[in-house]
């Protein structure tokens, strides 16, 4: 069945944003990467447990983040979504070079645009978004490279770019190469880890460029920042940008999960929103959990 207008592709197909409803827009299911030895995430089981308890708080949609080349079994999400009836949208793009065999990327490191494209438009499983990065308060080489391709692959496809901002950093540098020099529009640019760097100057410009402000990870400790969210979203809603906040979870170890030493995915639901309805109201529980993430991650794709 053809759906008209914006869809979210998720591993099952295409949907209207209407069905997304309550989203974790920044989470890994699995992931592996040379930086976090004997963390990975590459249980099968374990990823159904932690999607079943999401939606157990009444979770509807997971983003996988991550990207290709990182172990995050594209294949095996269709079945996850199945079973735990969680919609959930893959990734391709590409992380910082550190998470990768250099053997692995020197062969796919020439043509990243159409890989990209390819991944998003064909094959059994479509990726719905593409992941990129950017290096510590800069864009290295290897991050400028990769943020070309997927702004080529964008313009291709209408696929909207979520960034890992190292540390919240760099964000009006990620700006002006996607939107300035690549005309990706600030719509299709979703900032990660925005939260790490609480500087609400910042996180006002690049909302009030029209981009996505992602806080996504309590999943994993940062004490000088997690005691600070409510305090960031409260700003950015005050600031009349309540449209642009995203929230996510972000578990990208084994020990993260809820069924290990961390709160894992299900603590976005049963730990941050009863705050965010209490303290700063169900409306923007509604905003930052079901209407943004419906439109941040839905397209009018071209192919």
């Amino acid at each position: 069945m053809t759906t008209k207008g914006p869809t979210v592709r998720t591993v099952l197909g295409d949907i209207a944003p209407g069905r997304l409803g309550v989203c974790d827009s920044h989470d890994h299911l699995f992931i592996r990467s040379p930086t976090l030895p004997g963390q990975e995430l590459d249980d099968s089981e374990a990823a159904a447990v932690e999607l079943v308890a999401f939606a157990a708080l009444g979770g509807r949609a997971v983003v996988q983040w991550t990207p290709w080349g990182m172990g995050r079994r594209l294949a095996e999400l269709p079945e996850l979504s199945r079973k735990s009836g969680v919609h959930v949208v893959g990734a391709t793009g590409m992380h910082q070079a550190k998470h990768y065999d250099p053997a692995v990327l020197k062969g796919a490191y020439d043509d990243l645009a159409r890989l990209f494209i390819s991944e998003l438009t064909t094959g059994p499983v479509r990726a719905g978004m593409i992941k990129i990065a950017g290096a510590y308060h800069r864009l290295d080489r290897h991050a400028e490279h990769v943020l070309a391709a997927a702004a080529e692959a964008h313009h291709a496809t209408g696929a909207p770019i979520g960034v890992h901002l190292e540390a919240g950093s760099a964000a009006t540098d990620v700006l002006d190469a996607l939107c300035g020099r690549h005309g990706v529009p600030p719509g299709s640019v979703i900032l990660g880890h925005l939260h790490r760097f609480p500087d609400s100057r910042v996180h006002r410009q690049v909302a009030e460029a029209g981009a996505f402000v992602a806080f996504d990870g309590p999943s994993r400790a940062h004490h000088a920042t997690d005691w600070r969210l409510l305090d960031a979203i409260a700003a950015l809603a005050e600031a009349g940008h309540a449209d642009r906040l995203l929230l996510g979870g972000d578990t990208v170890t084994a020990s993260a999960r809820s069924t290990a030493d961390g709160p894992g995915m299900p603590f976005l639901l049963g730990g941050i929103r009863p705050r965010i309805e209490r303290e700063l109201g169900p409306d923007l529980a509604t905003a930052v959990f079901v209407d943004n993430p419906a439109r941040a991650f839905a397209v009018d794709w071209r192919s």
